[in-house]
């Protein structure tokens, strides 16, 4: 068992007690710091950085030297997935991801292959491994993929969009294609969340970027069974759901085997205790917050952790921090959450 000089996030995700409610952000590691940006640009690119495994792993280490955040987590993408089954991607500034290639046919899947997480992804465990050893045991390690919904959203459609209507055609026009496209991904998200696990990753957590952008009956159909796979197959260590937008599906999260349910800010923090009884929650205060005076920052992180209660708790945002941030604001939340819940 690793010894942690500061377990407040494991503990937390496991359901023990705590003596604060630990904090950490989505996005943490990124544009809000200059020291990130610097980096960056000597990377040359957003793909060569989160390729590099000595500059990930910097940017990774960042936000616990300078904001104070109780987790760590490994700067990477979503989309390393999809280009280690063999659909490569391009990051376009101002667009975001591009795939040249997109899945269109079962010959398409077909070509595709499991990824194999030492050989297609070795960078990020690479860079899983001097963070380990740089950060010497001061914070866990958080790492994670995409929900096998949102990466196949990227591989149908090909890039980013408010409707992702090419991709829900699919689901529509053609389930068979669908579904094996979704048990491709999974395989492969599971082989690699192990991986990141077996070499020092002390939770991870599971992004359903675009669970929003379904319905009800679609969720429960093209994404939940996907993510029960990969929460069931991957016990080495705790695991974290965030499916942001799928408030309908909260109740049917919490059954999952995982430790932690992420929770976006459209979801309530009062009515998510009563539907998720038996986990950690995490989230989930409205980024835009954070553009907000000093004081109503204090004063709306006060309110979410009244309503959260200090106990199977971990303070985050609803989703990413944006990238336009003060630094400063970020962390006045990190501050606060510490010394208020410390005092309750």
């Amino acid at each position: 068992m690793e010894l942690l000089q500061n377990d407040l996030f494991l503990r937390a995700a496991r359901g023990e007690k705590t003596e604060r409610v630990p904090v950490w952000m989505m996005r943490q590691a990124g544009r809000i710091l200059a020291e990130y940006r610097a980096v960056r640009e000597k990377a040359g690119s957003f793909i060569q950085l989160a390729t590099t495994p000595e500059l990930a792993a910097e940017v990774t280490i960042q936000p616990v030297d300078l904001l104070g955040v109780d987790a760590a987590i490994i700067f990477s993408d979503i989309l390393v997935v999809p280009e280690a089954m063999g659909l490569p991607y391009e990051m376009e500034e101002k667009r975001g991801p591009v795939f040249p290639n997109v899945v269109k046919t079962t010959a398409d899947i077909d070509a595709l292959r499991i990824a194999d997480p030492e050989t297609d992804l070795g960078y990020v465990l690479e860079a899983i491994k001097i963070v380990k050893r740089d950060l010497n045991g001061r914070v866990p390690l958080i790492g994670f993929a995409g929900a096998p919904f949102t990466i196949f959203c990227y591989m149908v459609e090909g890039r980013g969009s408010k409707t992702f209507s090419v991709a829900k055609k699919a689901l529509y026009a053609d389930p068979e294609f669908s579904h094996k496209l979704l048990q491709k991904i999974t395989d492969s998200t599971i082989a690699y969340l192990k991986a990141q696990i077996a070499v020092g990753a002390n939770l991870v957590q599971i992004f359903d970027s675009w669970a929003g952008i379904l319905s009800p009956e679609q969720y429960r159909e093209y994404s939940l069974p996907y993510i029960k796979q990969i929460c069931d197959a991957v016990t080495e260590a705790p695991v974290t759901v965030f499916a942001k937008g799928a408030f309908f599906a909260r109740q049917e999260i919490g059954q999952l085997s995982c430790s932690v349910v992420g929770l976006d800010w459209n979801m309530d923090a009062a009515e998510s205790r009563v539907l998720i009884p038996n986990k950690t929650l995490q989230g989930n205060l409205d980024p835009c917050v954070l553009y907000a005076p000093y004081d109503q920052i204090r004063k709306e992180v006060r309110k979410m952790i009244d309503t959260f209660g200090t106990q199977h708790y971990i303070a985050n945002l609803g989703h990413g921090v944006y990238p336009d941030t003060d630094p400063d604001k970020v962390r006045c939340f990190i501050d606060t959450v510490k010394e208020y819940s410390s005092n309750l």
